[in-house]
């Protein structure tokens, strides 16, 4: 990562660069693209900003020991102690004067002239820990920031609206961006500098934290009007280039672009950066990216006997294969990490986060839907198994993320990452020394244990199995990630075993190497609870019921469901907050900030979706009725009349310089693509015509970055399909508990049908369906049986009765 002013000799690589998805590292996941304006100032201010004498560089695959934190009384202590956020907390006891994002740290700023320092990052950053020991701990660092400048911490999963701006910035002039995030920023909150991780001292003729910190507080000093005059130009060129300003007229007169100036662009740009050995897209760090996968299942389900449609599956069948298979995935205490260091899927950057648990598990419900393969259904298992356990609140709501960094023992006083994660030889057979009798491999006079099976299977090595470019500080030198680099079968025949006896093995073996892990000290624990990760999660909970057909999952989304309708919603305005958190003394055990931070584009748009699908998962209309409400106070809040698409971020708070419009699908869709999706869906269920206009204008504004950068916005490429294409939709009549009803709706579920809008007609004449939909009202069961509609293209077909005439009218062509 880059830090500092524009480095010259970054620019080749920087304009090159089509989207960044993290190309060190521990980068982040999610960056914006940038426009030819952009790369224009970028150049300009390399050559003529004087602020910061150098660029400071991270190099991407650092491992560095985060120190632990001792149990004596704190010796410091400022205002973010008064905070909820975990990640606020944790620099509660810094030496520096932190203050939270606000009024009176703004105000502070402009009354005795300092700029302000910005800092950036979320609880479970690594290098978020690493900054806050070298720097934020440091008594004589510290001493030079409270001298020189008013210091505010932002938890960038609160205060997505406040990271997106600074971070376009940081992006803009360093060619590159991450967490945690430094920018320097005038009074007026426009920023002067930026980077990400700074070292506390200069090393490598690069400068460190403290003379970056002297250095533009003598720049101030000298020169504040130059420093002001700087910072207007910049942010009139971010104002330009991040809120796309078209003239609405161009909107009309285009619409949507055509559908062949995107779809097969994306396709093969996707098929260009498959990585064919390992699966997955581009090199290493390896981000799953879901967007991707729902890309290409629709891509698939259009033609799926085409030769581009079954590439397009097999890539995407591979790729969580191989993921499943890799060390991202935690085979002992299931679900996934954030991200692969290595091209192999197999050493991750070992923080797990809810929004990927709940991402997943909707691409692997796709993956099991196209195949009827129980391997894609087992981890779809996996991952829920995992949120119920270790991120769920008794009341309902999800937690955020686990940490990467945890003590690798009960007496240790150092963090490291992974530790929780890993293990040597020697361990695992210490806990798994049970002969297996009768084993034909044992021949040679060597007894065969269950650990012996268990390293075989998962290469765990007596030397470790890290590779040290996967390690350059020796941190896990002697451990094991564990990896399934053969299979079942190999080893099964690697033994002379039974599969089904390996499996048993196996199972037991994990069971008790998670029995021993379970007394290991836990990574910190982000118990904060958002809109926007509960409502994907709720999306994968409901998208495992159906294609699963177990309906425990569709009762843990209801019970989500309910706690963000409890505590994250005011029915009275119909607006949602952003967060609540875990509060033992607060009622039900969720308590809110002083001031509640109101909720985000994201926050809207993904809770739509989750209420669609949880309509379709339970068919409770109330649901859908919710689904509505929460899409008319969107468009409210963030809808921009004047260039057709939404902001992401209301016009409430002044303190935000800049509403910045985002289609950029990385770690997570964007708002405007899933926006555009609910739009469609809406459309459909409601006959509501004026949804689909919204939906074109939408794609219409995005025409220029659909046709020319698809790849980088897979999820709206979709949505666009879906758009010219006709929807699948599928009405059936009759009582839910109905077993006939339950059959249709089954043969529904069966099919991978992207896009596919699926309700009941149960009679109840007051659901928001009966209310606005003249087809719905029209539906009748036949001769008193449940029955089944196919509508395409504005045309339904004859009602069927049974699941085998459904599915024949399901297997027609669907697009049109």
């Amino acid at each position: 990562m880059i830090s500092g002013r524009v480095c010259p000799f970054l620019l080749p690589i920087f304009i090159r660069r089509i989207s960044y998805r993290g190309y060190h590292r521990h980068s982040p996941s999610r960056c914006v693209s940038l426009s030819d304006k952009q790369l224009l100032f970028v150049r300009h201010w390399a050559l003529h900003s004087n602020l910061g004498s150098n660029c400071s560089h991270k190099g991407g695959g650092l491992r560095n020991i985060m120190a632990g934190k001792s149990s004596e009384a704190p010796k410091h202590s400022n205002r973010l102690a008064l905070e909820r956020s975990p990640y606020l907390l944790q620099h509660a006891n810094n030496p520096v004067q932190w203050f939270p994002w606000g009024d009176e740290a703004i105000e502070l700023a402009r009354k005795e002239g300092k700029l302000i320092f910005l800092s950036v990052g979320y609880s479970t950053c690594h290098w978020c820990h690493v900054m806050e020991r070298e720097s934020f701990e440091n008594e004589s660092i510290a001493k030079v920031m409270n001298e020189h400048y008013i210091n505010i911490k932002v938890d960038r999963e609160e205060r997505p609206d406040i990271d997106k701006v600074y971070m376009a910035f940081v992006q803009a002039s360093c060619g590159g961006g991450g967490w945690p995030m430094s920018v320097f920023l005038t009074p007026d909150l426009t920023p002067v500098l930026g980077g990400t991780y700074y070292p506390p001292e200069d090393m490598h003729g690069r400068p460190g934290f403290k003379s970056v910190l002297l250095s533009v507080a003598k720049s101030w000093k000298d020169n504040r009007q130059k420093c002001n005059q700087t910072g207007n130009k910049i942010m009139e060129i971010l104002r330009q280039t991040t809120v796309l300003e078209v003239p609405i007229a161009a909107q009309f007169i285009n619409g949507a672009p055509a559908l062949d100036e995107c779809a097969p662009q994306c396709y093969e740009k996707l098929v260009q950066i498959f990585e064919p050995r390992f699966g997955g897209f581009g090199h290493a760090p390896k981000f799953p990216q879901p967007s991707i996968f729902t890309f290409l299942f629709y891509f698939y389900a259009r033609d799926p006997s085409s030769v581009k449609g079954k590439k397009a599956l097999d890539m995407c069948l591979y790729s969580l294969r191989m993921m499943a298979r890799g060390g991202i995935h935690d085979h002992i205490g299931q679900g996934f990490a954030r991200y692969s260091t290595d091209v192999k899927w197999h050493v991750p950057h070992f923080e797990k986060m809810l929004y990927d648990q709940g991402q997943l598990a909707v691409a692997y419900c796709d993956a099991y839907l196209a195949t009827k393969n129980e391997f894609y259904a087992n981890v779809v298992r996996d991952i829920l198994k995992y949120v119920e356990r270790d991120l769920s609140d008794e009341s309902g709501g999800f937690y955020s993320a686990e940490d990467a960094d945890s003590l690798p023992s009960q007496t240790s006083t150092e963090k490291k990452e992974g530790a929780f994660y890993v293990w040597t030889y020697d361990e695992v057979h210490e806990i798994l020394n049970k002969p297996i009798e009768n084993c034909p491999a044992g021949t040679d006079g060597k007894e065969i244990t269950n650990g012996d099976i268990f390293c075989f299977h998962y290469n765990i090595k007596p030397g470790g199995n890290v590779n040290p470019s996967s390690d350059p500080h020796g941190e896990l030198v002697n451990q094991n990630v564990l990896i399934v680099l053969g299979s079942e079968d190999a080893t099964s025949k690697h033994f002379l075993l039974p599969k089904e006896t390996i499996q048993e093995i196996l199972q037991e073996a994990r069971e008790k190497i998670f029995e021993a892990r379970d007394l290991r000290p836990r990574p910190h624990l982000d118990d904060k609870m958002l809109t926007s990760w509960n409502a994907l999660m709720i999306s994968g909970f409901c998208k495992a019921a159906q294609a699963l057909d177990d309906t425990r999952y569709a009762e843990r989304a209801v019970k989500a469901a309910r706690f963000v309708k409890k505590h994250l919603y005011d029915a009275v305005s119909c607006r949602l907050l952003r967060s609540c958190y875990r509060d033992a003394g607060a009622p039900g055990g969720v308590g809110q900030t002083s001031t509640p931070i109101p909720g985000f584009l994201d926050d809207y748009a993904f809770l739509v979706q989750a209420l669609l699908d949880l309509y379709e998962a339970t068919f409770d209309a109330n649901w859908l009725e919710w689904a509505v409400q929460l899409q008319e106070t969107q468009d409210e809040l963030f809808w921009d009349e004047g260039s057709a698409a939404y902001y992401t971020s209301p016009n409430t708070d002044q303190t935000v310089i800049l509403r910045m419009k985002e289609d950029q699908d990385g770690a997570e869709p964007s708002g405007n693509t899933v926006s555009t999706w609910n739009l469609l869906r809406l459309s459909v269920l409601l006959e509501q015509p004026a949804l689909r206009e919204r939906a074109e204008r939408l794609l219409g504004i995005f025409t220029s970055r659909l046709t020319n950068l698809p790849h980088a916005l897979p999820g709206l490429a979709a949505a666009l399909m879906l758009f010219h294409d006709s929807h699948t939709q599928v009405f059936v009549t009759g009582r839910a508990s109905d077993p006939d009803t339950g059959a249709l709706v089954a043969t529904a579920r069966r099919r991978l049908l992207p896009g596919r809008v699926l309700a009941l007609a149960d009679g109840n004449l007051e659901s928001v369906l009966y209310r606005k939909s003249e087809v719905f009202r029209r539906l009748k069961p036949q001769g008193g049986r449940a029955a089944a509609y196919v509508c395409r293209n504005h045309v339904c077909s004859l009602p069927v009765t049974s699941p085998e005439d459904l599915e024949k009218l399901l297997e027609l062509p669907r697009r049109g």
